[in-house]
């Protein structure tokens, strides 16, 4: 919206010219974000406990998560309304990558919302089984990777691979790339399509596993949030990505500025979110967070990065893995409890030093993904 404004104003008002730089709008998208999320949050408490939307614990689950119980829920409602309007508000709503982000982002919210809307009307910790949740995320990511196919066809997207460390690998995914129109050869890109699917739905149910305890995912969510908004920026800026050797892709740095309003909102929420937790995020957060970092990995071209940007989730989903693996193979369980934060509960460990100390993982795990830009 006020990019719109400077499109028609700016040669009557020169001020305006700060709307052009995308520097300027991210960190006033990332201001509008905290500020929006701070303002709103003891409304949005207030609401939640008047319509008596609270969390429901896992019987299964450590005891003294049961005190939690009843704490307000859904608040990712919250998390993606102040991600949405400065994303709306600062950045160029003639870009393709934003309308592409704000929707993946919603569709995996509203799959949350489903989960979360059926624990509260059944009041136990069930929502929607695992097969249909899986399904509902395959088929958002699938829709997804199809629109990247038909950018790709129209040269506005490309399906090559940046790995890290390596300076001239590019392999491609679309044999289209070498046949011509990618529809003439449906096969060609499936590889492609599968790979989106993989990225999205493991990265939405990494941060979904990840959310048990106070600010914990917010927070790690937070910090890869933060490391995205860099390489959006990078992989946005023509001479930045020429020297770091990014795949550029002129798009992609409108999203630094949802990049930016994710940082914000993330930060606001944890305001409420930090230990004790006032509110939860539930499901409608967790898993359309998961979903963006996910989305906006794949249009800037980091999707091989991700496993460092968003370290600590990826941890978190293959203790998991290992674990039921580990039960079904040989009977016995290498964790105490899965996912891995519960591990450390039961080995004695206070909640509040778990999360700071995942926090300080997660941290370091962006750290090394940034520092890959040079090591090229």
């Amino acid at each position: 919206m006020f990019y719109y404004l400077y499109l028609k104003l700016h040669q009557d008002f020169h001020i305006l010219n700060l709307f052009h730089y995308i520097t300027f709008r991210t960190a006033y998208a990332s201001l509008t974000a905290l500020f929006l999320s701070m303002l709103s949050g003891p409304w949005v408490i207030r609401k939640l406990k008047e319509f008596q939307i609270g969390q429901y614990i896992r019987e299964d689950g450590p005891k003294a998560h049961q005190a939690k119980a009843g704490t307000p829920t859904m608040g990712g409602v919250l998390i993606l309304l102040c991600i949405v309007l400065p994303t709306l508000l600062w950045s160029d709503l003639e870009n393709v990558f934003v309308w592409l982000t704000l929707t993946t982002t919603l569709a995996f919210g509203i799959i949350g919302f489903l989960d979360d809307y059926q624990k509260i009307m059944r009041r136990q910790n069930k929502g929607l089984t695992g097969r249909e949740k899986f399904l509902l995320q395959i088929l958002v990511s699938f829709i997804f990777g199809v629109f990247l196919v038909f950018l790709s066809a129209r040269g506005q997207y490309t399906t090559d691979l940046t790995f890290p460390f390596v300076k001239y690998l590019h392999p491609r995914f679309l044999i289209s790339h070498f046949l011509g129109n990618p529809w003439t050869y449906p096969l060609a890109f499936l590889p492609f399509l599968l790979f989106v699917v993989l990225v999205l739905v493991g990265s939405s149910n990494a941060v979904n596993l990840t959310d048990g305890l106070d600010g914990l995912a917010i927070g790690c969510f937070l910090i890869s949030a933060s490391a995205l908004t860099v390489l959006t920026y990078v992989s946005g800026h023509a001479v930045l990505s020429q020297y770091l050797d990014v795949e550029h892709q002129p798009r992609v740095g409108e999203l630094t500025i949802f990049c930016g309003s994710m940082v914000g909102s993330s930060l606001g929420f944890l305001w409420y979110n930090a230990y004790p937790a006032e509110i939860f995020m539930g499901d409608v957060g967790s898993l359309a967070l998961g979903g963006a970092m996910g989305t906006v990995a794949v249009l800037a071209k980091q999707e091989l990065l991700l496993p460092f940007i968003g370290g600590i989730f990826v941890v978190e989903a293959l203790s998991v893995i290992l674990q039921v693996a580990s039960f079904q193979l040989r009977g016995k369980r290498i964790f105490r409890m899965a996912p891995l934060h519960h591990h450390f509960e039961l080995c004695g460990w206070k909640e509040s030093k778990i999360i700071i100390r995942f926090w300080i993982a997660a941290l370091i795990f962006a750290l090394f993904a940034l520092t890959t830009l040079k090591l090229r």
